[in-house]
């Protein structure tokens, strides 16, 4: 299982990628193995303000439905258009062609109190 060091990582099982004052944010393989085939997503948070550990979205796998937890306080950009389409992506690319939203960080310090990888990889036991 792939736990790229440059991200952090939420117990909720998302990842978040920073770039300057924006991120990235997505689920992990872990979550995406744990849920199975990825066939829709609904986010409709975009525009608002999300605060940290609310919900911002949902994901829908072919058994279960499960809650999209924001990492941090931000405001949803932009979602990932391609997901429209190819919600699939998720599974085979949950680090870089599946990211769910881009997100304008509130407060960037907010970042340093997630897991990092190998606090995550203790966390999920891999």
């Amino acid at each position: 299982m792939n736990f790229p060091a440059e991200l952090k990582y939420t117990k909720d099982h998302e990842w978040i990628r920073v770039e300057g004052n924006e991120a990235y944010i997505g689920i992990t393989e872990f979550a995406q193995r744990e849920l199975g085939d990825i066939v829709y997503i609904d986010i409709t948070t975009v525009g608002q303000e999300v605060s940290k550990d609310d919900v911002f979205g949902t994901v829908e796998a072919v058994k279960t439905v499960s809650d999209l937890f924001m990492p941090v306080t931000a405001t949803v950009l932009e979602l990932n258009p391609a997901l429209d389409t190819q919600p699939e992506l998720v599974n085979t690319d949950p680090y870089g062609d599946g990211w769910m939203v881009k997100v304008s960080l509130n407060d960037a310090a907010g970042v340093e109190g997630l897991l990092s990888a190998a606090d995550y990889q203790s966390l999920v036991g891999a």
